[in-house]
């Protein structure tokens, strides 16, 4: 009787702390939570921030380029971080698409910054408020009126600076959001996709701010295949770069998991039983598996999309 009471409590006290951890606030933002990562010479990532997308650091000869600036709270930290990297001013940001973890930085940025994207995702930057399956997200811009939104945008091509300081950016259609850019630094081979390849999952499809399930794997060919030279990927949250060949496998993983969605659809199943039945092939044994409330939003917009 006795080692069944202790075992109770020590049942009771186990659940207790689990409860009261539950309970425990997020870390505030601090520069000590970002870690930097050298990619190539005068090229680094930053990653860390409560989710924040993975910013990307470029010194060039007039001074830093940073692609992406992380969740709301979190620009100072960014800016403190950078500190250590170089003491070159920051001249330019480039968004890679509207999401709140990769815009929200830059409203703590000078206003002698210029920041550039995607003719899209600017025109969705001081409105969102909702990403598909996710729900209501923060929009630091409401709350900032007239700061750190792009005043240069691009279409689909848009080249900066020249020879080791040139960078491409390219919009090749709507997938994870509507206003996708790819940033190329051509001088180091290197490519940041944002999150069109955000980690090795079932990809999140933003239908609330233009995105695309259907079009999703075409998008990623495209850019894998339009943009040559590049042997290293930076990606939108993932803890390391991948390469082109691991992107190319992403965008079969996605033709695969798309598909299995619009026939669940034509057999008269829901979004929600098509989640259910969906596993991944086996040659695709590294990726996660998914979360099923947010997939079978992600499933409902290929449901939507499929006639």
């Amino acid at each position: 009787m006795k080692r069944i009471s202790v075992l109770a409590t020590l049942v009771l006290a186990g659940a207790l702390t689990v409860v009261v951890a539950a309970q425990q606030p997020a870390s505030p933002p601090s520069v000590d939570t970002l870690t930097v990562e050298k990619v190539k010479d005068n090229l680094w990532v930053i990653r860390g921030g409560t989710s924040g997308g993975n910013t990307a650091v470029f010194a060039t000869a007039k001074g830093l380029t940073l692609v992406d600036t992380k969740s709301p709270g979190w620009g100072q930290p960014l800016l403190d971080k950078i500190k250590t990297i170089s003491d070159k001013p920051i001249t330019t940001i480039i968004n890679t698409h509207t999401h709140y973890d990769h815009v929200s930085g830059n409203v703590v940025v000078p206003a002698s910054v210029e920041i550039i994207a995607q003719e899209n995702t600017a025109k969705r930057m001081p409105l969102f408020s909702t990403v598909t399956g996710r729900g209501e997200t923060e929009n630091v811009f409401k709350a900032n009126p007239g700061k750190g939104l792009p005043k240069r945008t691009f279409k689909d091509k848009l080249t900066i600076g020249s020879g080791a300081d040139q960078i491409n950016l390219y919009y090749f259609g709507p997938a994870h959001t509507g206003g996708d850019a790819f940033v190329e630094f051509p001088a180091l081979r290197v490519m940041h996709a944002g999150d069109v390849f955000a980690r090795k999952a079932v990809p999140l499809i933003d239908a609330d701010n233009g995105g695309s399930g259907v079009q999703f794997a075409a998008t990623v060919r495209k850019a894998v295949d339009g943009v040559k030279n590049v042997d290293t990927i930076i990606n939108g949250h993932m803890p390391a770069q991948t390469t082109p060949a691991e992107m190319r496998e992403f965008a079969d993983f996605v033709t695969d998991f798309v598909a299995h969605v619009q026939a669940a659809k034509k057999a008269g199943k829901t979004a929600a039983e098509a989640i259910k039945t969906w596993t991944a092939p086996a040659k695709y044994k590294d990726y996660a598996a998914p979360d099923a409330a947010q997939a079978t939003a992600w499933a409902q917009v290929i449901f939507d999309e499929t006639k």
